[in-house]
């Protein structure tokens, strides 16, 4: 009987909560073995891109010469779009044996690591050199995988080719169709020290560097020199350096930037970076069908204007039926409005038309001018307003008649001015609906939005989207910014509260979580983050 009961317990014993038992056992065991492997300093790998947490990231210093780190939140869209780029840059890297290596910290989990590096949005990039922690370097390049690439190569080797006779230099400059190559009488001083650090960061064009006699001799230079060597427009240019101010790194990143450039720029896939990165500050734009013979031949006036604004104006042909269509809705355009004119200041993207087509030379250059000094009104899209703009809780404003409802002295007026590819409108537009719908009987206050890809103002300018701001009523046509959480009951009780809530950071830092870009921000322009988070 003992040995039937022993029996019995042992065969009801799982039934009994000894299975649970056991499992508790396993839980408790695999998660302090997944404590162990977090607290280890072991690096492990995904897709060749490090992965780093507080207890491992001293030792991926110490052993990696040159570390690009991802800081990143699983949640961010943006974050999950680099990854597949991130993770290519990285092999192709490990690839070619490169000292440069790719890692990631998932900052949301690592806050030490967060904190310690001050990331307050995501992705951010940081170059780590020669296991210093103290002084990273911020990325500057471009985030996709040949960027990656291309920046991490120039910082792993030497930024300049060191060219020492006629036969090399002509060679170099025979091999691309832009080259730049410093002239110093002394490598080890400043200015070619200077020279190098552009260098490092311009990755999309090939430097080399001399400080022999002959070749100040064979280029006509008797002092130092940067030279951009070209095989269109003007074949040398030269920024000579200034014996007392030395080089001026900002200065010449601008002027290579500038002169790179052809005087007359195509707008195509392959040129839109170079187009944007030289920071011209207007963008003078023939828009035509490159299939008309007719339209082609308005290219020769349009490049004879070019000539006297090189620096202050870029000009670039728009075809309309080619890579150009993208853009045509951002000016209100269609293709047949072609062969047309617009000049965009890139500060603020407001957009110049002449009022009647012009094509000559002189006529370009007189309405550049024009513009330049401030005597002509920008051209200004509006929408027409929807018959039912003001017969739902939220109105809907357009560029007419922004004016009339949003500086109404009686009301308090609440704005959103939103993009429709936005995914940061899209996830907060139940909210407003449904602070419009609270508030729908209140005389006093207007809950409204606004179209900001459709619709543009004289004095305000959106730099995100989305952006919200408050116009409190009275007089003094005030503007106040909304920065803080974006749910009903905080909004709410900033409009309580006359528009006004306690010092918060804005969103974008509360939540690392950058708005979509907006048109007025460079480098978003008038040809790039078009439908783009």
């Amino acid at each position: 009987l003992v040995w039937l009961l022993v029996l019995s317990l042992a065969w009801l014993g799982p039934a009994l909560g000894g299975e649970d038992k056991d499992e508790e056992v396993i839980e408790e065991e695999e998660k302090e073995k997944k404590e162990d492997e977090v607290l280890s300093d072991e690096i492990k790998e995904e897709d060749n891109v490090l992965v780093l947490h507080e207890h491992n990231f001293a030792r991926a210093l110490s052993e990696h010469q040159l570390l690009l780190v991802e800081f990143y939140a699983p949640w961010c869209g943006h974050c999950q779009q680099l990854a597949p780029a991130f993770a290519q840059a990285a092999t192709e890297l490990r690839n070619e044996s490169s000292p440069a290596r790719l890692g990631k910290v998932d900052a949301t989990a690592q806050t030490a690591l967060a904190t310690e590096f001050g990331i307050t949005s995501y992705p951010t990039l940081k170059l780590f050199r020669d296991g210093n922690r103290t002084h990273p370097l911020a990325y500057t390049g471009r985030m996709d995988s040949q960027g990656i690439v291309r920046w991490m190569q120039r910082r792993a080797g030497p930024s300049a080719t060191l060219l020492q006779d006629t036969d090399t230099s002509a060679a170099f400059i025979s091999s691309k169709d832009l080259v730049v190559i410093g002239f110093f009488k002394d490598l080890r001083g400043e200015a070619a020290q200077a020279f190098f650090e552009v260098a490092a960061e311009m990755v999309d064009m090939t430097f080399g560097v001399a400080e022999a006699a002959e070749l100040f001799q064979e280029y006509g230079l008797s002092a130092d020199t940067v030279c951009l060597f070209k095989k269109f427009d003007e074949r040398q240019t030269n920024f000579p350096v200034d014996p007392e101010r030395g080089l001026d790194t900002a200065e010449l990143t601008r002027l290579l930037r500038v002169h790179s450039l052809q005087l007359v720029m195509e707008f195509t896939n392959e040129t839109s970076n170079q187009i944007f990165s030289a920071k011209i500050p207007h963008h003078m734009l023939l828009f035509l069908n490159k299939s008309s013979p007719e339209q082609l031949s308005l290219r020769d006036g349009f490049r004879a204007a070019a000539g006297g604004f090189r620096g202050e104006v870029l000009f670039v042909v728009v075809d309309v039926t080619g890579h150009g269509a993208d853009v045509l809705p951002f000016f209100g355009m269609t293709a047949a409005d072609a062969p047309t004119l617009r000049l965009v200041r890139m500060e603020n993207n407001r957009k110049y038309q002449m009022e009647q087509d012009s094509f000559s030379e002189l006529a370009i250059r007189t309405f550049v001018q024009a513009v330049l000094d401030g005597k002509v009104k920008p051209h200004l899209l509006s929408a027409e307003p929807p018959e039912d703009w003001d017969t739902r809780p939220v109105k809907v404003l357009v560029g007419k008649t922004f004016e009339q409802v949003a500086f109404d002295e009686t009301k308090n007026v609440f704005v959103k001015f939103y993009a429709p590819w936005c995914p940061h409108c899209q996830a907060m537009a139940a909210a407003w609906e449904e602070l419009a719908e609270r508030y729908k009987d209140r005389e006093d206050i207007v809950i409204a939005e606004m179209d900001s890809t459709a619709n543009e103002l004289e004095n305000i300018t959106i730099h995100g989207y989305p952006t919200l701001h408050y116009f409190p009523a009275g007089p003094g046509r005030k503007m106040v910014e909304y920065k803080s959480t974006r749910d009903v009951e905080t909004f709410s009780k900033f409009l309580e509260n006359g528009g006004t809530l306690p010092e918060e950071p804005p969103v974008s830092e509360v939540r690392g979580q950058p708005p979509c870009p907006g048109r007025g921000v460079d480098p978003a322009g008038w040809g790039r983050g078009q439908g783009q988070a």
